[in-house]
């Protein structure tokens, strides 16, 4: 027995040696640049603030320094990433809409733009419409005749509004169209009384600044019992998830949680050309130290290993899908999924090509465009989401 005892302990020893030296490997297999830069939205943003934490934990933990691109709305964060500057994106869902190329970058410099997923924060928050107390809305289909924000050039905040007008049976001719250069404008907006709705995320730190003022905050549920309002929404926004939202903004005074929508966000996309390095390092910190980033910022909770979506609207980077498989989560059904987006975005980057040698007035480009995108993807069997 005593032989047995020491044999075990010895084992036990051996192990947790090994152990040592499997942390300190795996600890290398991190081989990030010493700088990455990655777009975001504007400082006040939620996406802005859950950078800065994940910035200081890359900085503690790999000695890697983090430049934020700021940008006021979808089409200047996304510039960089088309222009080189930058590898990766804490993105919103226009994302999509760039790799669609659709609305805003159904344009000739813009076109569908090659993404690969990393990761993403799927959180407990909302992504919604918020109103001013003051205005009296109480549910999407009070917005009727109210004054409703439009950021010039961001695409995705103004479709999402459109899906939440819809879902109250209302569309933009039933509000008034109030016209801002940037995200952060909208909500000023609102807080000045000049608007009395924004579109954003229910933890955005600059909502702190509507609970505050005299204008006040209130987020209008979206039943789940309301079909009719969902498939209307959904004819807008397919990626919209029905969500139980339990996180917002300090100070608000609402009901939490109650019934509304979600989608992932920050989405963590990279260039289809970003370095294996980048792209498996970054994942596999972001999500081997969620204990170092989950009070970093606002409703981090979504960036954990078990809140990841692969089965999302983007392919996956062969190094994130290299990680995926050590950590045990990838598995066919993921593989296939990600083979059908691969597929898409070779069709649709041959209809573009398609596209570039026709010969087209400007002012028809993103019409004829819209119609050769539908055809080839109908063509291949696949959704055309965008019409």
């Amino acid at each position: 027995m005593i032989r047995d005892k020491r044999k075990s302990a010895t084992v036990g020893i051996v192990a947790g040696i090994a152990m040592m030296f499997a942390g300190a490997a795996s600890a290398e297999d991190v081989k990030l640049p010493k700088d990455i830069s990655w777009t975001a939205y504007e400082s006040g943003s939620s996406g802005y603030a859950q950078s800065v934490g994940i910035g200081n934990m890359l900085k503690k933990r790999y000695e890697v320094d983090l430049r934020i691109i700021p940008g006021k709305n979808d089409v200047s964060r996304m510039t960089p990433l088309r222009i080189g500057q930058s590898k990766v994106c804490a993105c919103g869902i226009a994302a999509y809409f760039a790799q669609e190329g659709v609305l805003m970058f159904a344009e000739k410099t813009w076109g569908p733009q090659k993404l690969y997923n990393l990761f993403n924060n799927n959180g407990r928050n909302g992504q919604q419409a918020a109103v001013s107390v003051e205005s009296g809305i109480k549910k999407p289909a009070d917005l009727k005749g109210k004054r409703v924000t439009f950021v010039k050039g961001a695409p995705a905040l103004n479709q999402n509004m459109e899906a939440f007008l819809a879902f109250g049976g209302l569309t933009w001719n039933d509000v008034v169209k109030v016209e801002v250069p940037g995200w952060g404008q909208s909500v000023d907006a609102v807080i000045n009384g000049q608007a009395d709705a924004v579109w954003g995320s229910t933890v955005s730190s600059k909502y702190a600044q509507l609970v505050a003022s005299p204008q006040g905050l209130f987020l209008p549920p979206l039943p789940h019992d309301d079909k009719a309002g969902w498939e209307r929404a959904h004819q807008i926004a397919p990626w919209w998830v029905p969500s139980s939202v339990q996180s917002v903004v300090p100070g608000y005074k609402g009901t939490v949680p109650y019934q509304g929508s979600n989608y992932p966000y920050p989405i963590f996309v990279s260039t289809n050309d970003a370095p294996d390095a980048l792209a498996y390092g970054l994942t596999r910190a972001v999500m081997d130290n969620y204990a170092d980033i989950k009070e970093a910022g606002p409703s981090m909770d979504g960036y954990q290993l078990s809140s990841q979506n692969f089965q999302f609207v983007f392919p996956y980077h062969p190094a994130a899908i290299k990680y995926y498989k050590e950590k045990g989560v990838w598995t066919a059904e993921h593989e296939a999924h990600n083979a059908k987006l691969l597929k898409r975005q070779d069709v649709l980057a041959a209809a573009w090509k398609e596209m570039k040698g026709k010969s087209v007035p400007d002012d028809k480009f993103a019409e004829e465009w819209l119609k050769v995108r539908a055809a080839a993807l109908t063509k291949a069997g696949l959704p055309v989401v965008f019409k």
